[in-house]
């Protein structure tokens, strides 16, 4: 009888977990301008380190929340005035296994902070890049610079 109270508990404690973690991620999608993307953690292995999670555009930032993860805090953030689109791609390579097929994979430098790669979808990238470019007047970041170098993709 006691083995069958442990696996009970056990249970209830797994799916109170899947709760909490779903219910975080609904939260975040309440308010609206969310995408979900993946974005490379590691570069380690090649093809490998990506973390699917939900993007949650705040203001000047894009904020990268994981998928399963419990903290509210963001694992990334973006700051639009100092991000550049420098290239544009399809998952290629051991990639493939992770990020969707009709996903495209853009690298970015991100100021300061270096180079970062980010993955969503094709009609997911048109609402970025006309986030990047929508700048107030007057703020770097706006129209005046290239954000995404025009490129056409292969199929």
């Amino acid at each position: 009888m006691r083995i069958l109270e442990l696996l009970g508990i056990c249970f209830a404690a797994l799916f109170v977990l899947l709760f909490a973690i779903f219910f975080r991620l609904r939260l975040f999608m309440v308010g609206g301008g969310t995408i979900r993307l993946q974005v490379r953690v590691s570069t380690m292995v090649a093809g490998r380190g990506w973390s699917t999670g939900v993007g949650q555009f705040v203001g000047d930032e894009l904020r990268f929340h994981r998928m399963f993860s419990l903290a509210f805090r963001p694992k990334r953030v973006l700051n639009r005035t100092v991000l550049v689109v420098e290239e544009r791609r399809r998952p290629e390579g051991p990639e493939r296994l992770t990020v969707p097929a009709q996903w495209c994979v853009l690298r970015c430098s991100n100021g300061e902070a270096g180079q970062i790669e980010i993955a969503m979808a094709e009609s997911t990238v048109t609402g970025f890049s006309s986030w990047l470019e929508a700048a107030p007047p007057g703020q770097p970041g706006g129209t005046s610079r290239p954000v995404i170098r025009p490129r056409t993709i292969e199929q």
